[in-house]
């Protein structure tokens, strides 16, 4: 082997990103909707209270390697928390401030947060579950709101970081070392912990500005909607700081006419949501001026053909398919139309799950572990290893990981998919949710999306139920448009001349709307329990 003559032992940690966001882009700007107004910081003035706030820390005892929770909305704050908490040694823990109460106990426990930085407008959320975390040492409020329910003792944001100097002097880290954690939403037993790495996170910040991703520069303004607690928001905050492109936090305004105000007040380039948001702006603000703005990122769910097309249609913008998992930092695929496109449109293309971005290694693998062709027609289920892939869960009390997840370096995600030769996936269902009808495999996923093509519907899941013939047929739950109309037959003419007609659901339930998971996704275990207590009303068709 002949030896590197570079530097390799340099450390890829988020400290450089934050001094180069810091003097490269210092006037770069943050900015946070308040519901009234906004408030605006450029990079320089959020790095100085960020070291502030790493000082505020330290001060109280927090050292290296030690876990502090955020319970915060997307804004400035919590950026200030994702740059000092891991330079500083420490490791933030992103809290899902919707998780039940008993999850949010069990993984403030399960990671041994000792300090938490909470919203005072969402304090009685905490409050909940605070005579059931006794290892929390500090709860630090920011904002206005009435936190008087969390009990004695508490500290005011604002203050502390008055009561230091400027400047902090970060120490050296390792780049394995953990600079992040976050918990899956936990739809199936408690949340499974994923410790990101500063490495990791370096690696995924530097994917996220690739042209191969979304081409993230300093001329851009990304509006950050995506969860600050789910998955890192994908990623941006670390990436935008990276190359020093403009912040706008929409923090808890989220409906469609805050996002308008939002919109045309500021200006974004990018944005990033889960479909249920980009739904929402397009049927209740479709007079929303989006010409600022060059392309839409949506994940964290199957996104609808006519959710795609509906912002081709009413914007000329395109909505950029991404896939990927609080395991994989989190983003593995991306959704631009190739060069060669053959004979499916920029549609069928932007339909898809997205194309395998560099970085990471993607396989399928069929019931016996066996990996499938790359032929766009074997179906397997997703393993994925790379650089911002996990390898275990965080495993305190050795009973958290599951040894099934992870094997030869692979993550297995749970997701059954097809490959085309050029690297883009189609998810087909998650494994758990793939419906078995009389030995062939129908997809949930594609009939949603099918369904959701139809004009007069919103929203649509698809479960699968007990049948005597076929063993097991889908049950379609559909959500019709605010005054719109369609029946159960009118449904199903429209999917038989668009589907396999096997795959055509013989029971329909119009429901008020679809229960979804913490991240936004649809719940379909709820759904499935309604459905054996005889809640949801089913009807049949001959």
């Amino acid at each position: 082997m002949l030896p590197s003559t570079m530097q390799d032992d340099y450390q890829l940690t988020l400290r450089p990103i934050l001094e180069y966001g810091r003097t490269v882009h210092a006037e770069s700007r943050v900015i946070t909707y308040t519901g009234e107004g906004y408030v605006d910081s450029s990079f320089a003035e959020v790095a100085d209270r960020a070291d502030r706030l790493a000082a505020a820390l330290a001060r109280l005892g927090v050292g290296e390697g030690d876990r502090v929770g955020t319970f915060l909305w997307n804004n400035q704050t919590h950026l200030e928390a994702y740059l000092a908490i891991p330079c500083m040694g420490a490791v933030l823990h992103t809290l899902n401030i919707r998780l039940f109460p008993e999850q949010l106990a069990f993984v403030i426990n399960h990671a041994d947060d000792q300090v938490i930085i909470v919203d005072a407008s969402i304090a009685p959320l905490l409050a909940r579950v605070r005579d059931q975390i006794p290892n929390v040492r500090h709860i630090i409020v920011k904002g206005p709101g009435d936190a008087t329910a969390l009990g004695d003792g508490l500290l005011d944001y604002d203050t502390l970081l008055a009561a230091e100097a400027p400047g902090y002097p970060y120490p050296q880290l390792t780049e394995r070392a953990g600079a992040a954690m976050c918990y899956t939403s936990g739809t199936t037993g408690n949340p499974k912990g994923v410790v990101y790495s500063h490495r990791s996170t370096y690696m995924h910040s530097l994917m996220v500005t690739s042209t191969t991703n979304v081409a993230l520069a300093q001329h851009d303004r990304m509006l950050v909607i995506v969860p600050m607690f789910h998955a890192n928001a994908w990623g941006m905050p670390y990436a935008a700081w990276m190359v020093g492109a403009d912040v706008v936090f929409p923090q808890q305004f989220l409906q469609a006419a805050h996002l308008r105000k939002v919109i045309e007040h500021t200006r974004p380039t990018l944005t990033g949501a889960v479909p249920t948001v980009l739904n929402d702006l397009l049927h209740n603000a479709p007079d929303t001026d989006m010409s600022s703005f060059r392309g839409v990122m949506c994940g964290g769910a199957a996104v609808p053909r006519g959710l795609i097309e509906g912002f081709r249609q009413q914007w000329d913008l395109p909505v950029m398919q991404g896939w990927g998992m609080t395991e994989t930092s989190p983003v593995c695929t991306i959704g631009h139309p190739p060069k060669h496109m053959g004979d499916l449109s920029e549609t069928d293309w932007r339909v898809k799950t997205g194309r395998i971005l560099p970085g990471v290694e993607l396989r399928i693998t069929d019931d016996s572990g066996a990996v499938q062709p790359w032929d766009g027609v074997a179906l397997g289920e997703i393993e994925v290893r790379g650089s911002w892939i996990a390898a275990a869960y965080y495993d305190p009390d050795g009973q958290s990981n599951d040894p099934g997840k992870f094997h030869d370096g692979w993550l297995r995600t749970g997701d059954v998919a097809s490959v085309l030769p050029n690297g883009f996936v189609m998810i087909s269902d998650r494994a758990k949710d793939v419906i078995k009808s009389g030995g062939e495999w129908v997809s949930s996923v594609d009939l949603e999306n099918t369904i959701m093509g139809h004009p007069a519907v919103l929203e649509a899941a698809v479960i699968g139920v007990p049948d005597d013939r076929w063993d097991e047929r889908p049950l379609a739950c559909v959500v019709l448009k605010p005054g719109a109309e369609a029946t159960a037959d009118e449904l199903r003419a429209w999917l038989t001349e668009r589907t396999a007609k096997f795959w055509v659901p013989e029971r329909w339930s119009f429901v008020t709307e679809v229960p979804k998971t913490s991240v936004g996704k649809f719940d379909k275990k709820v759904l499935r329990a309604r459905n054996q207590a005889g809640e949801l009303d089913v009807e049949r068709l001959a």
